[in-house]
Order: C-alpha cells, then sequence, then structure tokens
C-alpha cells in the first residue's frame, strides 16, 4: 500500500521585499510530513521556522518552490477553499494566545464555530468537550484576565481543537510560560496526537519540548539542516489524567 504524504514542499522559497532590499528567508526546502505524524521544526531566531508553518497553514504564500496540501498544490486552491480548509482542517496554537480579553473560556473556545457551517446547538457541547480535553471545565465562566498563562495557553489549545482538525500548528506554544505550566501544555499536545490521533506541526527553539516528537526538522539560515526520527522519545508525566 502507498501512503500518500499529506504535505509536501519541494525546493519551498521565501523572500521578503521592502523597497529594494530582499531578504531571503527560506531557500529551497524539501519534505513531507504524513498524517498522524508529530513533527517538530527547530531552529534559532531567524531560521525560517514561523514563516515555514505560516506557509504550511495557508497563513502566507511561497516566492518560489511547490507546497502540496492532501495532493493539491496549494497555488490551484481558491480563496473559498483555503478559507474552508483553514476552518476545518488546520488548529493553531500561537505563544500570545491569542484569546478575546472580555470573554469567558467557554466563549473564546466557541469562536472557530461561528464560521462554521455546525448546527449552533451543537456549539456548547463541542466547546466543553474541547475544554475537558485540557483539564479547564472548572474554568468554563473565567475571562483570561482571571487565568495563568499555562491555563491561557490551555484554552488556546482547546479552541485549535474545537472543530476536531486534522492538523495542529503550535508556534511556540510554551515560550510565554515558566517550565512547569510549559511542560503540562506540551505533554497535551502530546497526548492530543497519541489518543485523538492528530498530526502535530510543533514550531520551537527548545530542544526539551522538540523531544516529545517523533521526528525534528532542524533548519539553519533557511535551508534544512537536519531531518531526523527522534531515537529515545521523551514521555510525559500525565500531570491530566
Amino acid at each position: 500500500m502507498i501512503f500518500m504524504p499529506l504535505m509536501e514542499v519541494k525546493n519551498l522559497e521565501k523572500t521578503y521585499h521592502d523597497e529594494d532590499v530582499a531578504t531571503a528567508v527560506l531557500k529551497g526546502i524539501s519534505f513531507s510530513i504524513n498524517e498522524g505524524e508529530f513533527v517538530a521544526i527547530m531552529g534559532p531566531s531567524g531560521s525560517g521556522k514561523s514563516t515555514l508553518l505560516h506557509i504550511l497553514g495557508f497563513l502566507d504564500t511561497p516566492t518560489g518552490g511547490r507546497y502540496f496540501y492532501e495532493e493539491k498544490l496549494a497555488g490551484k486552491y481558491s480563496e473559498e477553499e483555503i478559507a474552508n480548509v483553514r476552518n476545518k482542517k488546520l488548529g493553531f496554537v500561537f505563544q500570545s494566545f491569542n484569546l478575546l480579553p472580555r470573554t469567558t473560556v467557554l466563549e473564546n473556545v466557541k469562536l472557530p464555530l461561528l464560521y462554521s457551517d455546525i448546527d449552533e446547538e451543537l456549539w456548547n457541547d463541542m466547546a466543553r468537550s474541547a475544554i475537558e480535553s485540557v483539564g479547564l471545565t472548572h474554568r468554563l465562566d473565567f475571562e483570561p484576565s482571571q487565568l495563568s498563562g499555562g491555563e491561557k495557553q490551555r484554552v488556546a489549545i482547546a479552541r485549535a481543537l474545537v472543530n476536531n482538525p486534522q492538523v495542529i500548528f503550535a508556534d511556540e506554544p510554551t515560550g510565554n510560560l515558566d517550565s512547569k505550566s510549559g511542560e503540562i501544555v506540551i505533554e497535551i499536545i502530546q497526548k492530543l496526537h497519541k489518543e485523538k490521533g492528530h498530526t502535530i506541526i510543533l514550531i520551537t527553539h527548545e530542544t526539551y519540548t522538540a523531544e516529545y516528537a517523533e521526528r525534528i526538522i532542524r533548519l539553519h539560515d533557511g535551508m534544512v539542516e537536519s531531518d531526523e526520527r527522534v531515537a529515545t522519545r521523551r514521555v510525559g508525566k500525565n500531570f491530566l489524567k
């Protein structure tokens, strides 16, 4: 049986132009990711990690090379198709949480459903289920200002989960957290992969965090420096049972 990759980039390039200055951020990157993989993308600041994530998540477009999602060239997707993929198949978790400040946890998690074709009568149950999966049912009616940093990130994960996406993109999800909160967050992400089968693309500069993945792609100066399976994968301590 032949398995086609879920995502594949071939000689991917991205160059930003500012007046007469051209800055090459990605310089001919090639790799593929299969459905159900947990992949960490590592590299120092400026190596192109977040730019790559934005292209994989249809938030930006390459200036060279090709990107295929589900075997279809990204450039062939219409605006409507891209919006549909982002809403139904992709979930995003960012370092800065991006929660609405004067809105409860429940309402924040329900946000992606506003743009879906799912019956509104199901929204509360779907949001509650996602919140339960990150261990925050006791915070349903809290606002972000009443939460710790780790709790805010767990709400962001629940929001990314609410549509049961195919892929979860996590861009430095532990970057603003203390070590204990960061460990809880990355273990939740690992649990989602192991128990729910989500494809995880984790952007991080922390070796400790990357070792929760099955595979680590290291970028340096806009190019792939290495692409290796994790020999001994770090296993969580199950903070959330």
